[in-house]
């Protein structure tokens, strides 16, 4: 029971007086809570009173304010400010260039508050006005440039605008950083198209010489392939009939072994020329053989189906003459 009213009493402090107190405190003013880059400015009866753009916890008391801190949020206001780095584009503000091009410029900059009470009373719209100011000062300061200059140099159109945007934004509270110059464009469509068509014909030119390039380079090592592989196969022919001089030589040296490579040589060539083989007995008449001789010299079509002429012979593996007969 002990442990259940415990519980109670610390869940009813922490979550429900607790909270109350705390924000009776911050309704008279006693204290208030800063978060980063945030800037509060207390107003009383329509005058500044303090300014507190310190992150933390602080007590208006010990401020300016005093005792009129008690006043502030019945009679007065409390301002957030917001003092982060902002940024923003402008996408294509129009210029012309030195040449009369219609150009298009898309401009980048960063800007923050810098004075938080200019930032909210000088001006109903600072932000708008500064957009305002340099996109003029774009226009402005851009304007009748070299068309080479606004496509090559963005560096120092950059600074340009910068150094002609920045005092001016600084009386309304609103400072600005960083300014880059991200884009330059053609405004006017057929001229876009010329250009197009202009790239597009570079291009095919381009790549016809590079294709010709290559298949003059291709022929010419071709050419000397060719060249050196004439030469090198000029060089066997000339050394063909030495190396079979030199062996014939060889061979020559044993007569059997001769006889044998002629003997084989000549069957090889019979065969390859796929000529018709006439046997011949040995011994056989002389007008048996000039009657074989005379039908083998007939063409095909005229030899009739009883011509007694032998068929082809088998090819070299499988022709085996046979012993007392000579062709």
């Amino acid at each position: 029971m002990t442990f259940i009213i415990t519980a109670f009493v610390v869940f009813f402090g922490s979550f429900i007086v607790i909270p109350m107190a705390l924000g009776i405190l911050r309704l008279f003013g006693l204290y208030v809570i800063v978060e980063e880059r945030t800037c509060l400015v207390f107003t009383l009866f329509g005058k500044v009173e303090a300014i507190i753009d310190e992150p933390g916890l602080h007590s208006p008391l010990m401020t300016s304010l005093g005792l009129r801190a008690l006043l502030v949020n019945f009679f007065g206001e409390v301002l957030t400010v917001d003092l982060r780095l902002d940024q923003e584009y402008l996408r294509s503000q129009p210029v012309n260039s030195e040449e009369g091009a219609p150009m298009g410029i898309g401009i980048w900059y960063e800007m923050y508050v810098s004075e938080p009470v200019a930032f909210l009373f000088k001006n109903a719209d600072p932000r708008g006005s500064l957009r305002a100011n340099v996109s003029n000062a774009t226009v402005r300061c851009l304007s009748n440039l070299r068309l080479e200059k606004m496509l090559e140099d963005r560096h120092s159109m950059s600074r340009t605008v910068r150094d002609e945007v920045s005092e001016k934004s600084h009386e309304w509270g609103y400072k600005l950083g960083s300014t880059y110059i991200r884009k330059v464009h053609f405004r006017d469509p057929g001229m876009i198209r010329g250009i197009e068509e202009k790239v597009v014909n570079r291009l095919r030119q381009v790549t016809a010489a590079i294709m010709q390039d290559g298949s003059n380079q291709v022929r010419l090592i071709r050419s000397n392939a060719e060249r050196v592989s004439a030469i090198e196969f000029a060089k066997a022919a000339a050394m063909r009939p030495a190396i079979v001089g030199a062996a014939l030589q060889e061979i020559s040296k044993d007569p059997e072994v001769a006889g044998a490579m002629f003997e084989i040589l000549e069957n090889q060539k019979m065969v390859e020329g796929e000529v018709d083989v006439t046997l011949v007995p040995e011994g056989g008449s002389s007008f048996l053989s000039q009657l074989l001789a005379a039908d083998a010299q007939r063409p095909r079509s005229q030899t009739g189906s009883d011509s007694f002429a032998p068929p082809p012979v088998p090819g070299p593996a499988s022709f085996h003459p046979p012993s007392g007969h000579h062709t």
